[in-house]
C-alpha cells in the first residue's frame, strides 16, 4: 500500500469569546468581588487553550467549532474517505492540486459529507472520489466541532479540560510535569471519546 502524505491545518483558532474562562475560574474557586479580578485572565486562557489542544489530541475530536484544511497526496478509499477529526458539519471544498500547482475545484455535486460523531467521511455521490493526478494532492476545506459556544461540548469532555487546565495552573512552575502528564481521571473521561486508529482507514 503506498504511504498517503497528510496535513491538517486548523484555519481559524478558538474564539476568546468561546472560552470558559469565568467556569474556569469557579473551578479553581479563585476570589471574585476585587479590582483584581481580570489580572489572572490571559493566563487562564492559555491554560484552556493548552487543555484543549491536548484533549483534541488524544481524542481525534475538535470541540470548539472552526475551520480546517486538510491535504492528502491519494485516497485511501475512493470509494468513501474518512476524514482526520470528528465531529464534521460541513464541507466547504474540494480542490484538486496538480503537480505544477494547477487548482482545479471540485463540483460539490459530486460528493457529499457522510457525518459521524467518531469517523465522518467524505462520499462521492456515484462511482470514486475525482481522481489525484500523480505528484498532485487533493485539499479539503471543512468546518469541525461540536458547536461555536462551550454549552456546546458533551459534559465528559468539558470537564475533562477544565480538570486538565486546573492541573497545569497547579504545576505551572513545573513545566517538565504540566508539558507531559495527563491525569488519570482526565484521561479515564476521554476513554470514550478516542478515535481508534482502525477507524480511521
Amino acid at each position: 500500500m503506498r504511504s498517503i502524505s497528510m496535513m491538517l491545518v486548523e484555519e481559524t483558532e478558538v474564539p476568546q469569546g468561546a472560552l470558559p474562562v469565568d467556569v474556569f475560574k469557579a473551578h479553581l474557586r479563585l476570589g471574585s468581588g476585587f479590582a483584581e479580578d481580570n489580572v489572572q485572565d490571559a493566563v487562564l486562557e492559555s491554560y484552556l487553550r493548552a487543555a484543549i489542544a491536548a484533549v483534541e489530541a488524544r481524542t481525534g475530536k475538535v470541540l470548539i467549532e472552526r475551520e480546517f484544511s486538510w491535504s492528502l497526496s491519494h485516497w485511501r478509499d475512493a470509494s468513501g474517505q474518512a476524514l482526520p477529526v470528528a465531529p464534521v458539519s460541513a464541507v466547504a471544498s474540494v480542490t484538486l492540486v496538480d503537480r505544477a500547482g494547477g487548482e482545479t475545484v471540485v463540483n460539490p455535486a459530486r460528493y457529499v459529507l457522510r457525518p459521524d460523531m467518531q469517523r465522518p467521511r467524505l462520499c462521492p455521490v456515484s462511482g470514486l472520489l475525482p481522481v489525484i493526478a500523480g505528484g498532485g494532492m487533493v485539499r479539503l476545506r471543512f468546518l469541525a466541532g461540536y458547536g461555536p459556544e462551550w454549552s456546546d461540548l458533551p459534559a465528559d469532555l468539558a470537564q475533562a479540560v477544565l480538570l486538565l487546565a486546573a492541573h497545569y495552573y497547579e504545576y505551572r512552575h513545573e513545566t517538565a510535569l504540566s508539558g507531559r502528564c495527563m491525569p488519570f481521571g482526565v484521561s479515564s473521561l476521554l476513554e470514550r471519546f478516542r478515535t481508534f486508529a482502525g477507524c480511521m482507514s
